[in-house]
């Protein structure tokens, strides 16, 4: 099972990727554990990085397409793989086919939690507060610049899984076990008792 998962930062992707993983066996990818990751090794390719990230700019679709399909081809995504966080722009959709199709594998699933932007500024506050703000990116006006991001780059890449008929929208603002159970209706199996 090979899935994606689309929807603003603060919608649950990360909480709901962890859960088909260990229900499902498919391998949670998301590119900011996979380039922190690499920034961090000290390798060519991490000093690289971490100087465009500095420098705030994206890093490069052909750069993003090799570290997915370097983490994609490892034994640990034999049952499957859900990509949290990639691919965010149209881009990247296309590389990300057409490196599946050499690979023979694809896309099963194409899911977007689908959340107003006013809740989700009210989770990042009681977030920051249950968290004392530990986390960098818990604050109203950065997940406002990452909202405007989300909007400009990565919705407008939901017209090209539309059209393979593969995206499954779910209601990302109902309680978090009723998004699992949305999300197992999509994979097609009942949630684990």
């Amino acid at each position: 099972m090979n899935l994606i998962l689309f929807g603003p930062p603060g919608a649950g992707k990360g909480t709901q990727a962890q859960r088909i993983q260990q229900k499902y066996g498919a391998r949670q990818l998301s590119t900011g554990d996979m380039l922190r990751s690499e920034c961090e090794s000290g390798s060519d390719l991490g000093q690289m990085l971490k100087s465009i990230l500095d420098a705030g700019q994206l890093v490069p679709d052909e750069v993003m397409v090799k570290l997915v399909a370097y983490a994609i081809q490892d034994d640990a995504c034999a049952e499957g793989f859900i990509l949290d966080g990639f691919p965010r722009t149209l881009g990247q959709a296309e590389a990300l086919d057409e490196m599946l199709r050499e690979i023979g594998r694809a896309i099963d699933h194409a899911i977007i939690l689908e959340v107003d932007d006013g809740i989700l500024l009210d989770r990042i506050r009681n977030r920051a507060a249950q968290t004392g703000g530990a986390r960098s990116d818990d604050n109203a006006e950065t997940l406002k610049k990452r909202l405007e991001v989300y909007h400009k780059q990565t919705k407008p890449v939901l017209p090209f899984y539309e059209k393979k008929g593969i995206l499954r929208r779910i209601d990302g603002m109902a309680p978090m076990d009723d998004v699992t159970s949305q999300i197992d209706a999509v994979l097609g199996k009942k949630a684990a008792a």
